[in-house]
This record gives C-alpha cells, structure tokens and sequence, in this order.
C-alpha cells in the first residue's frame, strides 16, 4: 500500500481503481437495496463494477454494450416466458435464444451478458407469482443495471478519471530495456568471440522477449490515448502538453521495424554458430559488436524517455546515431577488407551486414522522429 501511494505508476492507478469499485458498488447496494427494495439488489453493484475501467472512454463504451446485452437477454426471458410460461421447455429455448444473440460481435465483450441477464431474468421471472409481478421484476433488473452503470460513471468521471498518458511513455521504455539487454549481451559475445550454439539460443529467446514487449508497447499507446477522450482533465493546463501521442506512435513504429531486424539477426547470429568453425573474420564481428554497442547506447537514453526532458534525451539520441553511423561504417570497411564471403547465401554474413544497416536506418529514423516532435 505505501508503494502504491509514494509511487505514480501501476501500483497506484490498481488501488485508486479498487477503491473507486469499492465505493461505486457501495453506493449502487446502497440506492438498490435501502431506497427501491430490490427483490435481487446485486445488479446494481454488479453493474456499477463490471464497467468501471482504466479509461472513461473504455467505460463508456462497455457501459453500452453492457445495458445492450442485459436489455437483449431480459427482452429475451419476457418474450418467451410470457408466451410459454416459466417451464423447463421455456428454460431451453431462451437459453438457445440467449447463446445465439451472445454471438453478436456488436456487444464486444459484453456477449455473455446476453445469456447471464437472461438466465437470471428467468429466475426472478419464475419467483413471480402474477404476469404484473413479473414483468415489475423483469423491468427492475433493467432499472438496476441502469443504476449500478450510471453510478459507475458518475464515480469514474468525478474522482481522480484516470489519465494514463505516461502509459506511451513506459511501454517504449518497457520496450527499450528488452533491446537494450539483448544489444548488450550481443555485444559482449561478439567482442569475445562467445558465439556458440548456447549463446545464440539465449539471444534468439531474448528476441522472442523484445517483440512480446512490442505488443505491450501497443498496449501502453492505446491505453494513453483511450485515456483523453470523455476526461475533464485533459482541460486543465498542466496536461494539455501530455496528450498527443504522434511522436510516440511514430517512435514505436520505428522501434517495432527494429525489433523485426534484430530478430533476423539473432536467426544469423544463430546460423553463423551452427555453420561457421573458423575466426578468420574475428575483426569484422568485433567490429560488428562496437556497432551493437553504439546501438545499445541508444536505447539506453529511451529507457528513460520523459516528456519533461525530451528535448534534451532526443539531442543526446541523435548524437549517439551519428556515432553509430560511424561504427556501421567501420563494420563496412571491416568487411570489405577482410573479404567477407557476404555473397555467399549459405553462410550468414551478407544478411548480417544487409541486417545493420537497416537496423541504423530505424535507429535514425526513431532519433529524428523524437528530435522533430520535441522541436515542435
């Protein structure tokens, strides 16, 4: 808990979330049970819970995909139990009717609404003694789901509705220490020659690790942008200069591209560990791992991407690309001079050298994405 409250991140946001459920689900029993004496006053809890997320625009669309799938599966119940009665053969058709809607990809995640609204309707239903108690009871399940989603709403929107623009920011920087942990260890092994069959599979499953935290550096991005919509605070002038994320999409579309050539890399570093048994070309891999180096340098600087600071972090970027720059061109001479067999396609140093170079070319481009936004 004190992590949470000294800390901005995760940990934070996770307990502010519980307690803005504890106290929507709190107030929904509250009106539910104490004020309309619900016959089944959990809905509204239920409800105020189920559609209360990181972002008031995810909020709002579950909020109606949500009362869409409660209004189907009750409508559901009424026209079949009013019809044929709170029967078992009742019972099988509206759960058939219910499945079936459920399918209805319009509802997102809130199909299965469909199918548990309707099931409970029809429990409430047969508890029913008159057709006037029932359909009172079936509307009183819309009423309440109302109730718990407009609480639910109202709570999110009015205390602490959650901005999570630093969300971009510590994806790419999540993403980053995945790169720059396998730069550095490809580095080490390239300068000492430790390039075996082990080593390799350690970098090709650090590979693997780097495009996971892709999806999580998307992930990030979505959640900073679904985070503007709907939000006072985006009003207020301390946050006007956080909430465009260009740069960041840019910069991670860049560094997506990247991660794809790393992982080439890693399959030739892997297949120059298989095929090649000599250390003719050692000077043109520990050239090679000055360049990983250089590279390495760079994303060191993204791990600690700020906005506050990013003008002063995409100068240093840009710097350190020009010194890369110059360690690819020294891989270049390295080839040349000792007469890389890179025409060779069964042996892994054209796709190497073919590697570096567009792994440069996203580098820069990821530099001068970052040095133009943070001019702007």
């Amino acid at each position: 808990m004190a992590r949470a409250w000294n800390s901005s991140g995760h940990e934070r946001h996770t307990v502010l979330l519980i307690a803005k459920r504890v106290l929507a689900a709190t107030l929904s029993w509250w009106i539910a049970y104490d004020f309309l004496n619900a016959t089944s006053p959990a809905f509204a809890p239920f409800s105020a819970v189920l559609i209360m997320n990181v972002t008031l625009q995810k909020s709002v669309w579950q909020t109606l995909r949500y009362i869409a799938a409660v209004v189907v599966g009750v409508a559901v119940q009424a026209a079949i139990g009013f019809s044929a009665g709170p029967d078992l053969f009742a019972f099988v058709v509206v759960a058939a009717i219910a499945l079936s809607l459920g399918q209805w990809t319009a509802l997102g995640e809130q199909r299965s609404q469909v199918a548990t609204a309707a099931f409970f309707a029809f429990s409430t239903y047969s508890a029913a003694a008159t057709n006037a108690d029932r359909a009172l009871q079936l509307g009183q399940i819309i009423l309440l789901v109302l109730i718990g989603c407009g609480i639910g709403l109202v709570v999110n929107l009015c205390i602490a509705p959650p901005l999570r623009y630093r969300s971009a920011e510590q994806g790419l920087r999540v993403l980053a220490a995945e790169i720059e942990y396998l730069l550095d260890d490809m580095a080490e092994g390239l300068s000492s020659g430790d390039v075996d069959a082990d080593r390799a599979e350690q970098w090709r499953k650090a590979g693997e690790r780097v495009q996971d935290a892709v999806g999580q550096a998307r992930t990030g991005l979505s959640t900073a942008e679904n985070s503007v919509p709907f939000n006072p605070r985006r009003l207020l002038p301390a946050h006007r200069g956080y909430l465009s994320f260009d740069r960041f999409r840019q910069a991670l579309g860049a560094m997506e591209r990247a991660v794809y050539q790393l992982a080439s890399l890693t399959r030739s570093l892997g297949r120059w560990s298989e095929t090649e048994d000599t250390y003719t070309y050692g000077p043109a891999l520990e050239a090679y791992a000055d360049f990983a180096a250089s590279l390495r340098d760079i994303v060191h600087v993204l791990v600690e991407l700020d906005s506050d600071t990013l003008s002063e972090q995409a100068k240093e970027m840009c710097g350190l690309a020009t010194t890369a720059q110059e360690a690819l061109e020294k891989v270049l001479e390295a080839a040349q001079e000792h007469k890389l067999p890179l025409a060779d396609a069964s042996r892994p140093y054209g796709v190497l050298i073919v590697e570096a170079t567009r792994l440069m070319e996203e580098f820069q481009n990821t530099c001068d994405v970052l040095q133009d936004t943070a001019d702007a």
